[in-house]
C-alpha cells in the first residue's frame, strides 16, 4: 500500500504538470471505488482551473475556487499525466483533460482508492481526526508521550494509529523503531519522554530519506512518472527475516503484530 512519502512523491510529482491548468472535461469511466465517484465532478470541475495540490496524512488535496479534489490511493492506486492520445489502460477509473493535451488519470486495479469532492468551509469526517503530520513541528516527544499514558498496546501498533501520528506505515514503523533501539513488542504507555525523543527523530529521519528516495518498491506502487522507488533498497530490518542485524550480531526476527509483519533486531532492540 502506498505510505505517506509515496504519496508525498506523487505530490511533487504532480505539481508541476498540473497547477495552473484548465479542466477541459472530465471523464468517470468506472465509478466504483471504495466509495463511489461522485457523478457532479463532471460538471462542477469543467472549466475550472487547479490553483495548488497539497497532501494531508494519505491524502492528496487538489485546490480549486470552490472546493478539493480528495483523493486516496488505496492499495494499488496511481496517477499520471500523460498525452490525452494515450489509450486507456483496464483500471483506469477517473480522468481530467487539462488545456494542454494532457490528462491526469487515476489507475486502481483493486478499487481501494478513493475519490471524493469537499466544499470550501467544509471537511470530511475522514479528515477530522487525523493526528498531526510527523514531519511538522507539532510532532514532538510530548504529542507521542502525553498520548501513550495508560496504553497497553505495543508501541508499533501506537504509532501507526493515524489518530496518534499520520503517515507511519507498516515498513517505516519498524525501520524507525530499529533505529531508535525500541522493541516493537514494548508497550506504549511504559516507553520514557526521553525514548519517545529519539523515537521522533527517527520517524522525521526515516520519512525524509524514503521521501528523498522516492519511496519504496513494495507492491504496486510507482510514481507518477512511472518510476519505482529506491528506499527499499536501503532498509535495515523489514523483509530481512533470518538476516544478519547491520548494527550488532544479531539475527533479524519476524513477528505478527495487530496482523501486520514486524521485523526487528530482539538483540539491540529493547
Amino acid at each position: 500500500m502506498p505510505e505517506l512519502p509515496e504519496v508525498e512523491t506523487t505530490k511533487r510529482g504532480l505539481e508541476p504538470l498540473i497547477i495552473k491548468r484548465k479542466i477541459t472535461s472530465v471523464h468517470i469511466y468506472k465509478k466504483k471505488l471504495r466509495w463511489e465517484i461522485p457523478k457532479h465532478l463532471v460538471t462542477t470541475l469543467k472549466n475550472q482551473t487547479i490553483q495548488k495540490i497539497s497532501r494531508r496524512a494519505k491524502y492528496l488535496l487538489v485546490d480549486f475556487s470552490d472546493g478539493q479534489l480528495v483523493m486516496h490511493l488505496g492499495m494499488t492506486g496511481s496517477i499520471s499525466v500523460v498525452s490525452d492520445s494515450e489509450p486507456l489502460k483496464k483500471h483506469h477509473h477517473f480522468e481530467l483533460k487539462l488545456d494542454n493535451n494532457t490528462c491526469m488519470r487515476f489507475h486502481d486495479p483493486r478499487r481501494f482508492g478513493s475519490i471524493l469532492w469537499q466544499k470550501n468551509n467544509e471537511q470530511l469526517s475522514l479528515l477530522k481526526k487525523l493526528g498531526p503530520e510527523p514531519l511538522s513541528y507539532e510532532f514532538d516527544e510530548g504529542t507521542l508521550f502525553e498520548a501513550a499514558i495508560g496504553k497497553t498496546i505495543n508501541i508499533k501498533t501506537f504509532i501507526m494509529d493515524s489518530h496518534v501520528v499520520v503517515g507511519v506505515g507498516n515498513i517505516y514503523a519498524s525501520e524507525s523503531l530499529f533505529r531508535a533501539g525500541i522493541s516493537p513488542k514494548r508497550k506504549a504507555g511504559k516507553t520514557s519522554k526521553k525514548r519517545y525523543q529519539i523515537l521522533v527523530k527517527c520517524i522525521k529521519d526515516v520519512l525524509l530519506e524514503s521521501i528523498n528516495n522516492g519511496g519504496t518498491t513494495l507492491n504496486d506502487f510507482s510514481n507518477v512518472g512511472g518510476e519505482a522507488g529506491y528506499f527499499y533498497q536501503i532498509l535495515s530490518v523489514y523483509d530481512r527475516k533470518d538476516r544478519p542485524c547491520n548494527r550488532c550480531s544479531g539475527t533479524i526476527k519476524k513477528i505478527v503484530q495487530n496482523q501486520r509483519a514486524t521485523y526487528y533486531c530482539p538483540k539491540c532492540q529493547h
